[in-house]
């Protein structure tokens, strides 16, 4: 029987959003909100302003992302997703890293190590324990999830692990040698793994699903043209407000007296928000295998280019780079990395797997604030 098919309406709010945020830049940039944090009234609600039309510009490219990703269809359409988020994940780092005047070291460690606890813990226990409610089991490929798992470990060993037991350096730091290799591995491998999703074994990526949707949705030319464009626009407006808001999350950090690693927190919590959104409704439809590729594929995406892009500003302005992570959170992360290898091999989720997850998820975030 032939499946329905649909016209896509475009909401306002995904292009209004993105109008509004470079609005408000020039505004506030005109005002002098550009300038560092101020505890006044003025500046308070300026700032609530600007995080709401923030979070609204990062929905909104989240969904052009996702008709573009619709069109290009599985695994491309992950990649587009990954792709937008890690350039706003890149922009909110490098900012607060040029503008702050000591110019957060641990930043982009505490941040990639968020969102990979965030993606295989937070997200990945939320997906499958959401799924499993609603279809009791599910399935996935385990091919293509021990592939993602497989990079991943080497890429969070070489660039948070490693570093804490290298000799030509003393601390949790690599040499200006050392950083260029590792962050030349980085890219070589996670261009490799990007071969293999979309070349060589596509078919490792794609949905497995009995309960597939049975409705199509065109998407016209004139529709994905505007996506297109409007994806863009949003990118560039959450680029020019990172600095705006890292003033903001620097602010509040230090009023709750929250440790500095807190900041790499609500960077990665902000980064991933839509596309967790995303990866979740992708569960509840039965589409695991797509919640799992924008999980993995953002723990990947932010190790494989954050990593490089950073490295390659800490070169050029001689900024100092702290990686390698201390004993609680080491330990942490290699507890998620054998218990994502284990709930994610057999190709069949539960319930279970869900809970375990999220235990350790909620572990992170109270060692977060009290490690």
């Amino acid at each position: 029987m032939p499946s329905e098919t649909h016209a896509v309406s475009m909401p306002r709010s995904t292009w209004v959003y993105p109008l509004l945020a470079l609005v408000f830049y020039f505004a506030a940039a005109a005002y002098g909100f550009a300038t560092p944090f101020v505890a006044s009234l003025g500046n308070a609600a300026v700032a609530v302003l600007m995080m709401v039309v923030l979070f609204g510009t990062i929905f909104a490219a989240v969904y052009h992302a996702e008709i573009i990703a619709h069109v290009t269809g599985e695994p491309y359409g992950t990649l587009v997703l990954t792709a937008s988020v890690t350039v706003i994940e890149v922009a909110l780092i490098v900012s607060i890293m040029i503008f702050d005047e000591n110019g957060s070291p641990a930043l982009a460690r505490d941040t990639v190590f968020s969102v990979v606890m965030i993606v295989c813990t937070g997200l990945a226990g939320i997906c499958i324990l959401g799924g499993s409610l609603r279809f009791r089991e599910q399935r996935y490929g385990s091919t293509g999830a021990s592939a993602y798992l497989t990079v991943l470990i080497v890429l969070a060993t070489l660039t948070m692990v490693l570093p804490n037991y290298v000799q030509e350096m003393q601390g949790p730091s690599y040499s200006d040698r050392q950083l260029v290799f590792v962050a030349v591995m980085t890219l070589l491998l996670y261009g490799a793994f990007l071969y293999i999703q979309t070349v060589r074994h596509r078919d490792y990526f794609i949905t497995l699903s009995d309960h597939a949707p049975d409705e199509n949705h065109h998407i016209g030319g004139r529709a994905l043209a505007f996506s297109i464009v409007l994806l863009l626009v949003a990118l560039v407006a959450v680029v020019l407000l990172s600095k705006q808001f890292a003033n903001v999350v620097e602010f509040g950090r230090e009023a709750i007296g929250a440790p500095p690693a807190v900041t790499g927190l609500m960077v990665a919590i902000l980064v991933l928000l839509p596309e967790g959104i995303s990866a979740y409704q992708s569960a509840r439809r039965d589409e695991l295998q797509k919640a799992l590729n924008l999980a993995l594929g953002s723990s990947l995406a932010t190790i494989g280019l954050t990593f490089p892009a950073v490295s390659a500003l800490s070169l050029a302005l001689h900024k100092p780079l702290v990686l390698g992570l201390g004993p609680g959170d080491t330990v942490l992360m290699l507890l998620t990395l054998v218990v994502s290898i284990v709930t994610l091999g057999s190709g069949r989720t539960n319930v279970l797997y869900g809970f375990v997850h999220l235990v350790i998820f909620a572990t992170f975030i109270f060692m977060a604030f009290l490690p």
